[in-house]
């Protein structure tokens, strides 16, 4: 069996509403920046990695002028926001004992990639994986999924995805694999519906 792994909010914590209202201690200040960076709809154009990091934040920008500075603080300190999750690598060393394959599929960004590697530490234990930026594509696109079964020789009806995101899951079955919403249970309980 081969096990393909969002990371974000699954391998490891991804808490950016959090994160901004630490940085920004403002409630108001920091409800406009999520909504003018996380719920914008552009923060996929990070992910997807066409445009520069600058085209991007202008986008952000855009949404809420007034907050220029603290759009450019939080973009600035998103090395913080990634955490470790203790639980990762113990999930991956086990399903691999068990002779299956572990991938990621993940919606990631370069500029996170380069400022917190160590929030990716994991990825060393895995057989393989794609980040969205380097392929210029992202979920719940099925050309991402197909592009990693291509890459790695992989079967879908052989595969099973695990995503927090409920239209990344039905992307994947729509292809074939088995599909996972993961809602926070523990790893043990995941790999029991991995296994299962």
């Amino acid at each position: 069996m081969n096990v393909i792994f969002d990371i974000g909010k699954v391998l490891i914590d991804f808490d950016f509403e959090g994160f901004v209202h630490r940085v920004l201690g403002d409630e108001a200040a920091a409800q406009a920046v999520i909504d003018a960076m996380w719920n914008s709809g552009d923060w996929n154009e990070l992910d997807r990695g066409v445009l520069s990091d600058e085209e991007v934040l202008l986008r952000f920008i855009d949404h809420a002028p007034q907050y220029e500075k603290e759009i450019r603080l939080v973009f600035s300190k998103i090395a913080q926001c990634p955490g470790k999750r203790q639980s990762t690598i113990p999930i991956i060393q086990a399903l691999k004992a068990g002779g299956h394959k572990v991938y990621f599929l993940s919606n990631y960004f370069y500029f996170l990639m380069h400022t917190a590697p160590e929030a990716l530490d994991f990825t060393r234990y895995m057989d393989g994986g794609i980040f969205s930026c380097t392929v210029k594509m992202t979920k719940p696109d099925a050309q991402i999924y197909r592009l990693l079964c291509d890459r790695y020789g992989l079967v879908p009806s052989e595969c099973v995805f695990i995503d927090d995101t409920p239209r990344n899951v039905e992307a994947a079955k729509a292809l074939g694999m088995r599909g996972i919403h993961y809602t926070g249970q523990d790893m043990d309980t995941l790999l029991k519906q991995i296994l299962g």
